[in-house]
């Protein structure tokens, strides 16, 4: 059976913008990640892995009609703008977290998203590590509640 290749772009080539890069090259043969735009693009090391499209701006992605799908990686400052500009080109959208500081501009984000008609996902990393996980579990089993700024004590 033949499959269909994904055309993707990635938007925002700083440090966990090229490890997005790199792990969709090597780990997805079904993806073809097509263009990087980045403000201060690294072009030598987008020629060097492959990606054929480099831009610093955000219009070569949303006017290229190839692009069925993007992945943000810009400062989390700049994901609800990104969402809305994306989804607004009919693109689907891989949010790396988080999508922004306060409920207001999420709902905001969510609401361009529902109205294009487009699939936003949002990477949360952490979900996956062990010492992040052991802590939760801590925490909720000493019955102390995690917020913003507060360490929480891990005992040994």
């Amino acid at each position: 059976m033949n499959k269909k290749k994904l055309t993707f772009g990635l938007i925002g080539a700083g440090r966990i913008g090229k490890m997005h890069a790199e792990n969709i090259l090597a780990s997805f043969p079904l993806v073809d990640l097509k263009i990087v735009v980045d403000l201060k693009l690294d072009f030598a090391w987008a020629e060097k892995v492959g990606i054929p499209v480099k831009s610093k701006t955000i219009t070569a992605i949303t006017n290229d009609p190839e692009i069925e799908a993007m992945v943000i990686t810009t400062p989390s400052n700049t994901h609800v703008q990104m969402i809305e500009v994306i989804a607004e080109a009919g693109k689907n959208i891989f949010c790396e977290k988080l999508i922004a500081f306060d409920p207001d501009s999420i709902r905001q984000a969510i609401e361009a998203v529902e109205k294009a008609g487009v699939i936003l996902q949002v990477g949360f990393n952490r979900r996956f590590d062990q010492d992040f996980l052991k802590a939760v579990l801590v925490a909720v089993a000493a019955q102390q509640s995690l917020k913003l700024n507060q360490p929480v004590r891990l005992n040994k």
